[in-house]
């Protein structure tokens, strides 16, 4: 009796929280859409820009859905359909915009992803993979760790980011499988999937292959500074960020997740005899391997071409990875079934973060507020108009595209740059390491959402954990920016 007062007891507990940050967004939503005009922002040339009808009902429908996907009043993929009906009923956007959105290139992208992870897990890959890897690192919890953070951020420098996340993510499945806690929430299980989410984002800063924001950025650089950044520059300053920020990571959550279990006993032996089972390789394994790795190929010999061969247009890379998609039906190797086991709450979560990105920044509300922000910093100390610069850019790719919010900040970065005499390559490497990491929100980036599939936790949990880990992450970009850049050639300053 005492124990089921105790589960009514903190189901209405629940529910009042849950009714509490429903209306909590709901309010926000109202008092922004119905406040009067608010006034121009002005950038440093003094030109003005207003904010639309319109852009303040974007900033409102992006505050409701930071609430409720924070909090995880309803599931996240069902925020993201308010995100397009609130749109539509306050003529925010017109629904056949607004709902275009939902089938971006980036989210049938990140479809496709997901897809190749699936195809891992099912012909049995992904046991192999990680079995391997168990007989490699060993026992101790805190080298699964770092085991599986290291391979994680390896292999965004060739793939990107998303891809890298789906395909790692069943192999964590199975390792965390093997802790001998079934499927419920540990530590252990915390960190293991929030820091493969974490270091996914760490590692594609590294590269022009890891994630689409650095091409868009350097091209977007070319355009306004006239000055061109290669591929190889580009990892020459962020190769020991992206590698100090994984090494840090697996500290952090070695302390904030410290796994409950220092070891697995006989996990090593085990592992080697599930290995044993599984016998050779089959002809599915094969024909996926080779199909993965066909599109890994081509996605970065693009990448690098793109980057090396002047004009030259590289194929689609949504096209290229749905090829994949198709060839697996093709082959036999998935069938209608398996369309079942997509999550499908993740996909929409997506869907909705595109939408309030291009919402923002096609009614102009995401600009108003960079030049709002950044013109606090016009008279500052230059270092700190660049962390200025950092952690706009850091808050906004959390709720919007960061290379939208690279975007919307770089051209009011690059005008007020020469004033303080701060070189204009500084902002644009300071900015792409904080877009490559967006600790706070599950609609970041899309390794935090495949991450958040595991169940290991909530919504809540991954904004709290992100706090000290941007923390962490400014500091760090601070020191780059400081020390660390100068001593490697960069100039920071003008003259």
């Amino acid at each position: 009796m005492a124990s089921d007062a105790a589960a009514v007891s903190n189901a209405n507990s629940t529910n009042w929280k849950k009714n509490l940050f429903i209306l909590l967004g709901a309010f926000l939503f109202l008092i922004v859409y119905y406040t009067p005009m608010w006034p121009d922002a002005i950038d440093p040339t003094g030109k003005a820009f207003s904010l639309s009808k319109e852009g303040k009902g974007a900033i409102a429908v992006f505050l409701l859905a930071g609430t409720w996907w924070v909090f995880e009043v309803v599931p996240i993929g069902v925020t993201s359909l308010a995100i397009g009906v609130l749109q539509v009923l306050f003529m925010i956007r017109p629904a056949n915009v607004a709902f275009k959105d939902f089938m971006d290139p980036s989210v049938l992208f990140i479809f496709g992803s997901i897809v190749i992870g699936l195809v891992f897990t099912k012909t049995g890959l992904t046991r192999r993979l990680a079995y391997k890897m168990l007989m490699i690192v060993g026992e101790k919890t805190s080298m699964i760790y770092l085991g599986c953070f290291f391979v994680t951020a390896a292999l965004t420098h060739i793939m990107a980011h998303t891809a890298v996340a789906a395909t790692i993510y069943p192999l964590l499945v199975a390792i965390y499988s093997l802790y001998g806690e079934g499927d419920k929430p540990t530590k252990f299980g915390k960190g293991l999937f929030m820091g493969m989410a974490y270091v996914a984002g760490a590692g594609s800063i590294i590269t022009l292959l890891g994630a689409a924001r650095g091409a868009v950025a350097l091209g977007f650089f070319k355009d306004i500074m006239k000055q061109e950044i290669g591929f190889f520059e580009l990892s020459y300053y962020m190769f020991p960020v992206g590698w100090l920020m994984v090494a840090l990571l697996w500290g952090f959550f070695m302390i904030v997740c410290k796994p409950e279990k220092k070891t697995i006993p006989g996990l090593r032996d085990r592992a080697r005899k599930l290995n044993a089972e599984l016998g050779g390789i089959t002809k599915k394994e094969i024909i996926a391997a080779v199909i993965v790795g066909a599109v890994i190929l081509i996605l970065g010999a693009s990448a690098v071409m793109k980057s090396a061969i002047p004009g030259f247009v590289p194929p689609d890379k949504t096209g290229i990875i749905l090829i994949s998609t198709i060839l697996f039906f093709i082959f036999g190797i998935l069938d209608i079934n398996d369309l079942e086991e997509i999550p499908w709450n993740i996909i929409l979560l997506f869907a909705g973060a595109m939408s309030i990105g291009f919402c923002l920044w096609e009614t102009g509300a995401a600009e108003w507020l960079a030049i709002n922000w950044l013109t606090i910093f016009k008279e500052s100390n230059w270092f700190v108009f660049v962390m200025g610069i950092a952690f706009f850019v850091m808050i906004m790719t959390n709720f919007i595209m960061n290379v939208a919010a690279i975007a919307i900040s770089l051209p009011v970065a690059l005008v007020i740059a020469p004033y303080l005499n701060v070189a204009g390559e500084v902002i644009l490497f300071a900015s792409l390491i904080v877009a490559g990491m967006p600790f706070l929100l599950l609609v970041g980036a899309a390794p935090n959402a495949i991450a958040y599939d595991s169940k290991q936790f909530t919504p809540g949990e991954f904004f709290l954990y992100g706090i000290p880990a941007s923390i962490l992450l400014m500091l760090v970009t601070g020191i780059a920016v400081y020390i660390l850049w100068p001593i490697m050639g960069m100039s920071i300053q003008l003259g």
